[in-house]
């Protein structure tokens, strides 16, 4: 359905957005944490244990975080689909639960200035659950878009195809997912400007953003899914 793809690919880039903005907002508000790339926080941990630090406890318990949110995001999946129903919907709304707590606890914990206060230890865990969330959904039901939280990769293929098209070597299908990467990327570094600019003027509260692109992600969703365009079997 061209309509399901436009919509899929205008969900990507808005996902992207949201990546790197709450990426950021993590970042500078919890002693350099990534939430929606977990894995940067080894290099952070690695970097503290030989420079011992403050932050390495909160960038520790971001990892089990992450992956509950994962294994809970696939049972979610499995069990809605068993069911008949479309699990899109519903992961936006569980995302957005995570990242409102997220919000919640880093604004209730005033300006960070300790990161193994319980509450910016619970904000930590809260953000990583929710983009871990957002990686599984990814995985498991937008496999054929762009990823969302991670743009090692999307950077590498835009380059291989842009030597390609230069080249004037590239395929239609080649160029089509060049201009497939290539929005996300843009989306996902216009979001990382926009949450370090959004949290200095606005600290936690900055998170309302993308706690209001998830709730429009998750109306759009259920209004598709009561148009009967959206099943199981198109996700």
């Amino acid at each position: 359905m061209p309509d399901m793809k436009n919509r899929r690919t205008w969900q990507s880039i808005a996902l992207s957005f949201l990546a790197g903005y709450v990426d950021t907002v993590g970042f500078i508000a919890l002693f350099g944490l990534f939430t929606a790339h977990i894995t940067g926080n080894f290099v952070l941990i690695g970097s503290e244990l030989a420079n011992p630090s403050h932050g390495v406890l909160i960038k520790l318990l971001a990892f089990p975080a992450f992956i509950f949110a994962v294994a809970l995001t696939r049972m979610a999946v499995v069990w809605l689909e068993r069911g008949g129903r479309a699990p899109m919907f519903f992961l936006l709304l569980l995302q957005l639960l995570f990242l409102l707590g997220f919000m919640l606890a880093g604004y209730l914990s005033g300006p960070v200035i300790d990161s193994r206060a319980p509450l910016a230890l619970l904000a930590g865990m809260l953000g990583a659950a929710g983009m871990g969330v957002q990686n599984a959904s990814s995985r498991l039901l937008l496999q054929h878009l762009t990823p969302t939280t991670v743009m090692t990769g999307n950077v590498t293929q835009v380059i291989i195809d842009l030597v390609d098209i230069v080249r004037g070597d590239a395929s239609e299908e080649i160029r089509q997912r060049c201009v497939k990467f290539f929005w996300p990327i843009v989306a996902f570094g216009a979001g990382a400007i926009g949450g370090a600019f959004a949290y200095k003027q606005l600290l936690f509260l900055a998170l309302l953003l993308p706690l209001a692109i998830l709730l429009w992600l998750s109306v759009n969703e259920y209004l598709s899914e009561k148009a009967g365009t959206v099943t199981p079997s198109t996700l």
